[in-house]
């Protein structure tokens, strides 16, 4: 197929040797009069085409394209090609849109796209249900006129997305919804709804489970531990070669009992979600009850007399104190000392039992810290510690008594006062646990405290 410009150049030249000729054997008005007809109705032709041109664009349907002749049968030839590839491609677009959402909506989340100002601009038929959305009349809206609800309002607009929020599902009060938002690009982001019903119930029925075992074994544990210790005491009632499994019994009892009373605070913590007590804690007079009680266990855990003891030091401003409920408090505190206690040894020649208790003042936030020179523990294992029964040395771990519930206590504890734990350690060296607290929870005392 010859170039359109060629073409042109070509009837041009034809038409202007013809018109030559009719100069030399005429005259040059009539080489004149013909040029310009001829040019005219080159013209008059365009004008008629670019008019059926522009009448297709008003309504450009694949069947109605014009045939064109001379120079627009290449241009009508084209645009039909052109045409044809574009309705392929949008036939290819729409079934990669189709399968898209066919997948979208196959996901049991739900899934929104929100603008640079969070206006919906897309979302799945579970994401309609779960959060009351409708996309055929809500596109483009903004999604807190929707939904209303202040957390969610609080959480959108605060960009730290990386925790989840907890919803109540807007069609059922007994629902829960966990929702995630993902920052992507061009301001836009992903809300992801999921539907957390069953497992909250699961969750629910576990710690209910967890809760009434643990009373119904109490009992009968403290009836077993009690005969075992009047045994044990009563004169000749166990002979000689039997009381060292009386002893053993006696111990395993007392390891269960203890196993049972973690468990029973556990299920307490997590049944309640209300607020802790706010009540102002003398922080001197809680470090000190913490320090005895661990300078307590270090005395238990080093009986042999020729053994060296623990070298416990606290480090506490004595004009910091917080907010918070007590009981629950001494608890974090005594197991992060009584568990760097349990696990620094203090026989060895090269290491001295270090324990150092530190109450600070740390980035305008309040900070109970204890670093130990214990045995230290492995990366790997430190963003499990504070899961249920997770042990790093199983055998170490009831040799020195523990009942692998304390860091979760802890860590529970510590999420009622808005508070995280943070773990730094190092193999062989020792490690720094810390509890940071919200600075809404500080009270400075004005007069110090003198020790």
């Amino acid at each position: 197929m010859l170039d359109i410009r060629l073409k042109a150049g070509l009837l041009l030249g034809a038409l202007s040797i013809i018109c030559i000729f009719l100069w030399l054997i005429s005259s040059t008005t009539t080489a004149l009069l013909v040029f310009s007809s001829s040019l005219l109705l080159y013209l008059m032709s365009h004008i008629f085409w670019l008019n059926k041109l522009l009448y297709w664009f008003k309504k450009p349907a694949l069947k109605d394209i014009p045939e064109g002749s001379g120079l627009w049968e290449d241009v009508f030839n084209a645009l039909l090609k052109y045409e044809r590839n574009n309705n392929l491609n949008q036939i290819k677009l729409n079934s990669a849109l189709e399968r898209f959402n066919l997948t979208a909506n196959a996901i049991p989340d739900g899934l929104v796209i929100l603008g640079s100002v969070n206006e919906i601009e897309w979302c799945t038929t579970n994401a309609e249900n779960q959060l009351g959305l409708d996309l055929n009349t809500d596109k483009n809206l903004p999604i807190v006129n929707l939904i209303r609800d202040s957390h969610f309002i609080a959480y959108l607009y605060s960009e730290a997305y990386s925790e989840p929020l907890k919803l109540r599902h807007c069609r059922n009060s007994e629902a829960t919804l966990e929702i995630q938002i993902i920052q992507l690009a061009s301001n836009q982001k992903l809300l992801i709804s999921r539907d957390m019903t069953q497992l909250e119930k699961v969750d629910v029925m576990r710690r209910d489970f967890i809760a009434n075992v643990s009373h119904e074994l109490r009992t009968p544990l403290t009836v077993v531990g009690g005969f075992l210790e009047t045994l044990s005491d009563m004169e000749g009632a166990v002979p000689e070669n039997l009381k060292s499994y009386f002893a053993m019994m006696q111990e395993q009892t007392g390891r269960m009992r203890r196993i049972i009373e973690d468990l029973l605070t556990l299920s307490t913590i997590e049944n309640n979600a209300g607020n802790p007590n706010n009540s102002e804690i003398d922080m001197h007079s809680l470090l000190e009850m913490v320090c005895n009680d661990a300078l307590g266990l270090s005395q238990g855990l080093n009986q042999d007399v020729k053994q060296a003891k623990h070298h416990i030091h606290l480090d506490a401003d004595s004009t910091l104190n917080l907010r918070g409920a007590i009981d629950e408090l001494r608890s974090v505190f005594s197991n992060l000392v009584s568990n760097a206690i349990r696990y620094t040894p203090t026989n060895d020649a090269t290491n001295s039992g270090e324990i150092l208790i530190s109450w600070q003042l740390k980035n305008d936030q309040p900070v109970f810290s204890v670093r130990d020179t214990g045995i230290g523990i492995e990366e790997k294992h430190i963003d499990r510690l504070t899961e249920r029964f997770y042990r790093v040395d199983r055998s170490r771990s009831r040799e020195t008594g523990g009942t692998g519930l304390g860091l979760s206590i802890v860590k529970h504890i510590l999420i009622r006062h808005q508070a995280k734990l943070e773990i730094t350690s190092e193999l062989g060296v020792g490690s720094t646990f810390s509890a940071v607290f919200p600075k809404a929870r500080m009270v400075r005392k004005h007069a110090p405290i003198i020790r």
